[in-house]
């Protein structure tokens, strides 16, 4: 590391190691680490699930003890004077702690408690704090009925309300939709420009390496480098294209791209794909565009995001995941749509969560459901599997009524939750037992698709595991595997790569569309913007209701203005919230 003068530096990890035991297994979460982060800068860990960031974080903060190496934040050994550390730094970690059942402006009251803030300072301190976050008009809603970006901004109110010198904040954007995550960084980079914090933050999200003023990676306990953003997006230049091909469905583009040989990763990327090469690659149109007929090559911009994954691919170098080889799924209802949603309609009370909503699904599409956290798309997603009634409108899934027929419909569809929905304290084998009986496999039949499962989603080292002590990439392997055991038509994915890493986003859609090719419709909801491209269509929701619906390229457009250059999907999600949320503050 190059030498900082001590008055500037906030952490420093010298030769860290930490080792934990996991049943049989010793895990080593931290192998020698060093890192520097400096005071005034956003510094950001970036690296997979399971690489060791929450563990740092808990050193830094004092609540784990180094099995050797030292730590400091702000000048104070973070072993020996944890109690100390705790006084000046303040700590979000991926799950705060919030009280659901009581109010926003109660959880803010305790926390002062806690914190020490004396009453006369607090209401100065949570008018600035309810102010920069937002949450002025909800201090008497309870926190168990805010929106999950919302819960967030709250989170972070209340480890602010005693200034600290150093932030730690440990994902705080997992789960949380694309406009509420650019909020938090607009809050972050304001604490960092006016009032002189420290920031030193965890992500999976590649893009928001940008917000940082220098970037920490880490795999598997191992620091691999620490520089800004653009040094190691500079290493990539001359390495990365785009291909075009008219007619073309993007996706297709990218599965075609991702098995020639030399190519170290390809992503859909608007109407097109990106591709980056290997050390020394360079692309042979005749040979990389064989077969997409009016493709075009151009050069790209290097980004972050390429230098991160060609780190993460040297490192895994020779493990390939094959996408799951299956028979194509019989057509059994013609050129007529498999999900239809009509004019569907589900009220709380005097409260509705969807109202009015209507699309429809033909086979083997992939169909994305975006939109704000509290939007309706998991309470659709809830009523399309049987799970939970519509109070009105027209709901079929695989030719089925699903307010009717609901147990006959869930036979013919497979449903992987937002959340890690097996049992813990069951193995892996275990629960593909227990998922398949459920689903009425029995005799030969049944054994076959556990072995499948196993063996096509390279479970079996970890047969007899339990399932809350996988990483969570291999959880999400499993719940996908479990869903898939019956061999369904339809599959309903809730959010599926919430909190898991790049790497293992790539993996679950290589997946998902070799599943499509074969004829399997699939139904997803996504926070992740980049993944709504490889949709055939999606639909964007708001306040229970549908705001555009269409092809990717199409609902970008939609979002701006004739002669405007089409912006990002980012860009144009935030646009189409943004501008209904407008027209019912004036309504």
């Amino acid at each position: 590391m190059t030498p900082t003068e001590p008055a500037k530096v906030v952490i420093e990890a010298r030769d860290v190691h930490k080792s934990f035991s996991a049943g049989k297994r010793l895990v080593r979460a931290l192998r020698g680490v060093e890192l520097i982060a400096r005071r005034g800068e956003v510094t950001g860990l970036i690296g997979p699930d399971g690489s060791g960031k929450t563990t740092l974080m808990r050193m830094i903060i004092g609540l784990l003890v180094p099995d050797s190496g030292t730590i400091h934040a702000l000048g104070r050994d973070a072993t020996r004077d944890s109690l100390a550390v705790q006084a000046v730094v303040g700590y979000m970690p991926q799950r705060f702690g919030l009280y659901e059942d009581l109010t926003v402006q109660e959880n803010l009251e305790l926390y002062a408690d806690l914190q020490g803030v004396p009453r006369g300072a607090r209401l100065e301190r949570f008018q600035e704090l309810t102010h920069m976050t937002g949450l002025g008009r909800f201090s008497g809603r309870l926190a168990g009925r805010l929106s999950g970006g919302m819960k967030q901004k709250l989170g972070l109110a209340c480890t602010l309300v005693r200034t600290p010198e150093l932030l730690l904040l440990d994902e705080p954007t997992v789960g949380v939709d694309p406009q509420s995550r650019r909020e938090l960084w607009a809050i972050i980079d304001r604490l960092v420009r006016d009032d002189g914090l420290s920031v030193f933050v965890s992500t999976l999200y590649l893009d928001e390496a940008e917000h940082c003023d220098r970037v920490v990676i880490i795999h598997e306990g191992e620091v691999l480098g620490q520089d800004s953003p653009g040094v190691y997006s500079e290493r990539m230049r001359g390495r990365a294209w785009t291909v075009m091909a008219a007619g073309v469905k993007p996706r297709a583009i990218q599965a075609r791209l991702a098995r020639v040989d030399g190519v170290l990763d390809a992503v859909v990327q608007g109407d097109g794909a990106r591709v980056v090469g290997e050390v020394g690659w360079t692309p042979e149109p005749s040979r990389l565009l064989a077969g997409l007929e009016g493709a075009t090559l151009a050069p790209a911009a290097p980004r972050f995001e390429d230098a991160f994954i060609d780190m993460l691919r040297s490192r895994a170098a020779g493990v390939e995941i094959a996408a799951p080889g299956e028979r194509p799924i019989p057509n059994r209802h013609g050129d007529g749509p498999v999900i239809e949603v009509e004019d569907v309609q589900r009220r709380f009370g005097d409260f509705y969560a969807v109202k009015g909503v209507t699309f429809q699904v033909a086979r083997g599409e992939v169909f994305g459901l975006l939109g704000a956290n509290g939007a309706g798309k998991s309470t659709t997603f809830r009523m399309l599997c049987g799970l939970l009634p519509a109070t009105a409108g027209r709901l079929r899934v695989a030719g089925v009524d699903a307010r009717t027929a609901a147990a006959t419909a869930r036979e013919r569809l497979g449903y992987m939750s937002q959340k890690f929905s097996l049992y813990g304290y069951l193995s892996v084998r275990q629960n593909l037992n227990f998922f398949s009986s459920a689903y009425g496999l029995a005799g030969a039949r049944r054994g076959d698709r556990i072995r499948w499962a196993l063996d096509q989603f390279q479970l079996a080292p970890y047969a007899d595991a339990q399932s809350a002590d996988l990483s969570l990439g291999y959880k999400q392997r499993l719940a996908l595997a479990c869903a898939l055991l019956h061999e369904p038509e339809i599959l309903f994915l809730d959010e599926p790569t919430s909190g898991v890493d790049p790497l293992a986003r790539r993996e679950f859609w290589r997946r998902i569309n070799a599943l499509a090719e074969q004829g399997v419709t699939v139904l997803v909801t996504t926070h992740f913007m980049e993944e709504a491209e490889y949709c055939d269509r999606l639909a964007i929701m708001a306040a229970g209701k549908i705001l555009a619906l269409g092809a990717p390229r199409d609902v970008k457009r939609s979002a701006v203005a004739a002669g405007e250059a089409e912006p990002t999907m980012e860009d144009a999600f935030i646009r189409l919230i943004e501008r209904d949320q407008g027209s019912r503050d004036t309504t």
